[in-house]
């Protein structure tokens, strides 16, 4: 299917003072335009150099997109602009003493904003609703944009698609069930379920200087219209979950902003500012990075941040990857204890890396020195509930040259964990970052059939390579592949990764 061009806005994150406020406006992009020449290495956490241009330029020089900037303006009177352009919300305008009244508005008020900047864009692509062309009716009928926000940006098209679209703008049922004007949302380290610090919890709701209290969740639920009831980072049913992508940040360590003392009083397990278990939309597809907030190693500026985006808003396939635990046995001397009758405990601690085939950067990446491996507990594997990996899209635009297959792969390994028998930890033969399963899968779907192939290949097996096919089981427009990670050893781990493909409707 012929995949249908949107316009994308980008809305960006929050800013502390009347400085930083000041400071964007002044920008064409605000932030979206930020690049950035430094990388990590992971292992040692030494410094290599990495070009990556932005998202704006990549986008431009990827997908053939464009800005709307034209003589000082933009392009929005009378003029037609083409879909395949981005925008910026310019929602900090109002707040700028030099552009604006200087006072910070309620966040419906920057969600009301928004709307108005989508009927913008779509006068500007489709042409004005006061036409009488029926293509242009039909134009403005099907209009849908992409957003893409970082931080409190994500709160607020969460605040237009829950609140004010449905109660403010909808003038009719049938129109609220249509929803808004958008296609997919894609947030980069927003906090839906609030910003928590270790010393106090949830931003208290009196903080209410420069808009704190955005972050409360008291002041979440009336801008979000949830009510009292329910998680704070529901969508509320106003929007499809499967449309909405939540990028996590995993690098606490940088996040530099306050000379440091922001990620200090946050803590890890974060990316500086917003907590991992706050860091997503629930239900949505998600991914983690190991990159902090903002800043030189920030999650916007990154190629790991770039390439989940361009494969969330134009891929052709979704994959979805979970593991499915049957069981996992226990040393022999624990298990000689637990048949004696004796209390024994254990929480096990999933890491994975998915990489696309080619690349120098994770697309995905989960591991317990970066305090972002998946925890499971005893409790989830005796109820047979599977461990959630990644949710991740594949775009035959970056495929490479020479092969007819899209390639990835995901290193898993399951954890020794540290055993408790009657409360007492049992530390006799634990030797701290041993593992019970540890290997590469290399995964290639096919393209040469209308049919989804898939091939596979563990390193331990095949290095760097694919060579087993899969047989699916057939599923709702896809297929689904099953295949076992056992280990027999005490302990050890009988289970099966558990793969969805399937193309993507592109309307």
């Amino acid at each position: 299917m012929k995949q249908i061009i949107r316009p994308i806005i980008y809305i960006r994150g929050y800013a502390f003072s009347q400085g930083e406020i000041e400071d964007t406006v002044a920008t064409p992009y605000m932030g979206f335009n930020l690049g950035a020449t430094k990388v990590r290495q992971l292992w040692n956490r030494d410094i290599v150099q990495h070009v990556f241009e932005s998202p704006l330029i990549r986008l431009l020089k990827d997908h053939a997109y464009s800005d709307v900037y034209n003589d000082g303006d933009e392009l929005t009177t009378g003029r037609r602009v083409s879909a395949k352009s981005v925008w910026i919300y310019r929602y900090y305008e109002a707040a700028s003493k030099d552009l604006g009244s200087g006072e910070r508005p309620p966040m419906e008020d920057y969600a009301r904003g928004l709307h108005e900047v989508i009927e913008k864009v779509r006068d500007a692509v489709c042409g004005p609703a006061s036409s009488t062309s029926a293509n242009v009716q039909k134009a403005r009928a099907a209009f849908k944009v992409h957003l893409v926000a970082h931080s409190m940006g994500g709160l607020i098209a969460r605040s237009y698609i829950q609140n004010v679209f449905p109660n403010e703008i909808a003038v009719n049922q049938a129109e609220k069930d249509k929803g808004p004007p958008i296609a997919r949302v894609f947030t980069y380290a927003t906090p839906h379920g609030g910003i928590d610090l270790r010393a106090i919890g949830n931003i208290p709701s009196f903080l209410r200087f420069n808009n704190v209290d955005n972050f409360n969740e008291e002041r979440m639920r009336q801008y979000l219209a949830l009510g009292d009831s329910g998680n704070v980072n529901s969508l509320n049913n106003k929007f499809d979950s499967e449309r909405f992508f939540s990028l996590i940040g995993t690098n606490y360590q940088d996040y530099s902003v306050a000379g440091g003392a922001a990620s200090a009083a946050v803590g890890p397990m974060s990316d500086g500012l917003v907590q991992i278990k706050n860091a997503y939309a629930h239900g949505t597809p998600r991914a983690f990075v190991h990159r902090s907030h903002s800043g030189h190693y920030g999650i916007v500026n990154s190629e790991e941040g770039y390439q989940n985006l361009r494969r969330f808003l134009f891929g052709e396939f979704q994959v979805d990857v979970s593991l499915h635990i049957d069981e996992i046995s226990l040393p022999a001397a624990v298990q000689k204890a637990k048949d004696k009758g004796h209390e024994v405990r254990a929480s096990y601690h999933v890491e994975s890396i998915t990489r696309v085939r080619g690349a120098r950067w994770d697309l995905n990446r989960r591991m317990v020195s970066e305090a972002s491996a998946s925890f499971v507990s005893q409790d989830r594997i005796d109820n047979k509930l599977p461990v959630r990996l990644f949710t991740g899209y594949l775009l035959k635009a970056a495929m490479m040259p020479r092969k007819r297959s899209l390639g990835f792969s995901i290193e898993l390994g399951v954890l020794v964990p540290e055993y408790q028998v009657d409360k007492k930890w049992r530390l006799d033969d634990h030797y701290d970052g041993g593992y019970i399963f540890r290997d590469k899968l290399n995964l290639e779907l096919d393209l040469k059939s209308n049919g989804l192939k898939l091939k596979y290949g563990w390193d331990s097996d095949t290095p760097n390579d694919a060579t087993e096919q899969l047989v699916s089981n057939d599923q709702a427009g896809g297929a689904e592949y099953r295949i076992p990670v056992v280990r027999a050893s005490k302990p050890g781990i009988t289970s099966e990764l558990v793969i969805v493909a399937r193309p993507r409707d592109a309307a």
